[in-house]
């Protein structure tokens, strides 16, 4: 008697489709992942062993959730879509090391999620495949978090990685890419065609890792408040630092002027876009400001 395939073959994929009746939501932002190669690459990024316990955002039918309970210790999926809780309950009911929250994810209180099911003993990785319309809010939710993570891997649309990834002077640079990198070492572990999807997006995606800088050269007076003054700096990215910087501080003359005199302390010219700085320099720049009692 043959193996049942694994949730995510196409052929698998399809007939749990078939059987339920499921269709991607469009509001969800539903893609159903059907390529094993992809599965297999995510969590070989996410160096998933069963020293790791793991949340998953939004595990569809189960095809990410079955490669990691595979290698995990624990894994706890957040699923919101009511359709997909009996789906999940017959394709993982093998799998005794697999929770299913019926939450959104944004809306959970994380720290007490880690602390009501996970041990505490085995590090902490997050895993997904996120939905396009989605992916920033719920990435800015766990870095503003402060959670314990080793590492999170997450499939994205190809152009919001390119914005992790942007290195300064370029088009894609910008607060998500500072931020994210202020934090985290951050590289594109695999790119994925639309084709292996169900049913495929008009775009491609990639597959970004993110991992906690063990050290950094400059470490921000406080971090909510420096993601805050990074915003701040982008909020008009085709004018002048200088302007933006009088956004976020005000016109006042007195206050220009401080703000002025700090920049030529930093050598850093009002003309400058904010594109063009590294993220050393935003850091440097936001304590400056703190020091003197402007943030």
């Amino acid at each position: 008697m043959s193996e049942t395939p694994e949730i995510g073959s196409r052929t698998r994929t399809l007939a749990i489709l078939n059987e339920y009746h499921l269709s991607a939501k469009k509001s969800l932002g539903q893609n159903f992942l059907d390529d094993l190669n992809v599965l297999h690459g995510i969590v070989e990024a996410a160096e998933i062993t069963d020293a790791d316990d793991v949340i998953e955002i939004g595990p569809g039918i189960g095809a990410l959730t079955e490669q990691i309970a595979k290698r995990a210790h624990q894994v706890v999926a957040f699923e919101i879509d009511d359709n997909l809780l009996p789906v999940l309950d017959e394709t993982l009911f093998q799998y005794n090391n697999v929770t299913i929250l019926h939450e959104d994810f944004l809306n959970a209180n994380l720290p007490e999620v880690i602390a009501d099911n996970f041990d505490g003993q085995h590090a902490l990785k997050i895993v997904a495949n996120l939905p396009y319309y989605i992916t920033k809010p719920i990435l800015m939710s766990i870095l503003k978090g402060n959670v314990p993570y080793t590492n999170l891997v997450f499939m994205m649309q190809r152009e919001v990685a390119d914005r992790l990834c942007a290195k300064p002077d370029t088009h894609d640079y910008g607060s998500l890419s500072v931020i994210n990198q202020y934090l985290d070492d951050v590289e594109i572990a695999i790119e994925v065609s639309h084709t292996s999807f169900i049913p495929a997006p008009k775009v491609d995606s990639a597959v970004v890792k993110l991992v906690p800088k063990k050290s950094r050269k400059f470490v921000a007076y406080d971090q909510k408040a420096f993601f805050g003054f990074v915003h701040g700096c982008f909020m008009h990215r085709r004018k002048t630092l200088w302007n933006n910087l009088q956004g976020v501080f005000g016109k006042k003359p007195e206050v220009k002027e401080q703000v002025e005199l700090i920049l030529e302390q930093l050598n850093i010219k009002k003309t400058v876009r904010p594109q063009e700085l590294e993220v050393d320099q935003f850091v440097k720049m936001a304590n400056a400001f703190h020091e003197q009692g402007l943030l």
